[in-house]
């Protein structure tokens, strides 16, 4: 089911110096939206690296990793794959701002995790 990591969520202090911190060690911006305020997508150099999307923490948010995703060649598949399993999780959902459709899911520890569509559409 899984074929990946497709990105890594951090949540920033400071959105823009991180952006520029990352772009100095050679990550590729790929995407900035207003998702979350501001976010913007960034891919490690290298083939097929995986992907940092960027946030700024607001209200309650937690500096750090907020989930890791896996890319998965059809969400719709893997939704009724988790469908005979125990694992707790959210139906797929569309995400217009990001042009992904993801599943939400925590791990035994509570740890946030996604399942990401490897199709990935100009975002809205």
């Amino acid at each position: 089911m899984i074929r990946g990591i497709d990105h890594i969520e951090l949540i920033v202090r400071d959105f823009d110096e991180y952006v520029d911190f990352l772009k100095t060690l050679g990550f590729k911006l790929l995407t900035h939206t207003k998702h979350h305020g501001e976010s913007a997508e960034l891919q490690a150099p290298g083939e097929n690296q995986p992907i940092f999307e960027i946030h700024q923490a607001t209200g309650e948010e937690v500096i750090g990793v907020n989930h890791i995703a896996f890319k998965v060649d059809d969400v719709n598949a893997a939704n009724d794959v988790l469908a005979k399993t125990k694992i707790d999780f959210k139906k797929p959902n569309y995400v217009e701002a990001t042009g992904r459709t993801t599943i939400n899911l925590r791990d035994p520890d509570g740890w946030r995790m996604q399942l990401v569509d490897s199709k990935r559409k100009d975002p809205a």
